[in-house]
């Protein structure tokens, strides 16, 4: 909501309000389908799942690259755009 007004962030702010969504649907804010979903979007999503297993949290270690790599394969399909997730975990 923070972004809305500033029309030339209009994208961006898509981005950020939808950056927890899921291809299956299930995510939020909104529950966006995967027709829905933007590429931009997809692989958003991707990144910003792959950053937090990645990161320490005050709750848990960080993952490794690899534990996280086979989390993005696990739920390629589900949570993730195939495509996006296959070419993903070839890129890191």
């Amino acid at each position: 909501n923070i972004l809305k007004p500033v029309r030339s962030l209009a994208k961006v702010a898509y981005l950020v309000r939808h950056h927890q969504e899921q291809i299956n649907g299930k995510g939020y804010p909104d529950g966006l389908k995967e027709e829905e979903m933007s590429l931009a979007l997809k692989i958003l999503i991707a990144a910003d799942a792959y950053d937090a297993m990645t990161s320490d949290r005050p709750y848990r270690k960080a993952m490794s690259k690899e534990e996280a790599k086979r989390e993005l394969k696990k739920y390629s399909g589900i949570y993730f755009d195939p495509g996006v997730a296959e070419r993903f975990i070839k890129i890191i």
